[in-house]
């Protein structure tokens, strides 16, 4: 089942459910559920609403302006270079821990939001990634009990500032320009995937395939990265997403 968030037809934020191409409203300006996502997500709603979405305030999928999957992350933790495919053509040793980053919730954008090339640079450039979403507090999780954790999936697209990247060992600066950060359109509950290793990752530009990856082909795995990211920092339930890439 797809969720997402977007804006409502008066303009306000909401979220609810999309099927064959119609949005049922979920939100404030729906049946209100939950007033946001990461609310649902908090709530348990999130992955158990059950056919009865049908009967909440609908409208096509084509008349949507969407927003950032999550909304009002309280975190957003990235891994780089973190496909083995990736870091061949990269020409780069595998690390000895995951390359970890942070991007800023201000900086995220929804699905068909035109992207913002700053005017400072010459070398934008997109990356295709995964999202998962935290569902629950985390704090040192083993990997044996790392999915039990994850509440679901989402497409990203982590566009880069290259030279702002580059100039220093620390990427921030340049994963943090306003309206860079992709997120969505769909969030999909982890239940609803199954073997989230047989996954293929593909991005493509004017339809010209350019990323192609299996999540089974990760250098860290999903299981990995979350014993690791919870071994240094605490993650509130439901409010903090990660991207591998």
């Amino acid at each position: 089942m797809f969720y997402s968030s977007f804006l409502a037809a008066n303009g306000a934020p909401t979220w609810g459910i999309i099927e064959n191409g119609t949005a049922y409203d979920l939100g404030p300006t729906g049946t209100n559920l939950a007033a946001d996502m990461h609310e649902a997500v908090a709530q348990g709603i999130f992955g158990t609403v059950g056919d009865e979405f049908r009967n909440a305030p609908s409208r096509p999928e084509s008349e949507l302006s969407f927003l950032p999957v999550i909304t009002d992350p309280r975190k957003i933790i990235c891994i780089g270079v973190n496909y083995q495919s990736h870091q061949k053509e990269t020409g780069r040793e595998a690390p000895p821990a995951p390359t970890v980053f942070t991007r800023f919730a201000d900086s995220q954008m929804g699905h068909l939001q035109p992207a913002q090339m700053p005017s400072t640079t010459t070398q934008f450039d997109y990356e295709g990634e995964m999202a998962l979403v935290i569902g629950k507090e985390a704090w040192h999780v083993s990997e044996a009990d790392a999915f039990d954790y994850v509440a679901g999936y989402a497409n990203y697209n982590d566009f880069s500032v290259r030279d702002w990247q580059r100039a220093t060992t620390q990427w921030i600066p340049g994963k943090n320009f306003p309206g860079t950060g992709g997120f969505g359109p769909y969030f999909v509950p982890a239940a609803d995937l199954g073997d989230v290793n047989k996954l293929v990752l593909e991005t493509r530009v004017n339809g010209e395939v350019r990323q192609h990856a299996s999540v089974s082909d990760l250098v860290f795995t999903i299981p990995q990265l979350i014993a690791h990211v919870t071994g240094f920092n605490h993650q509130a339930n439901s409010g903090s997403h990660s991207g591998t890439n």
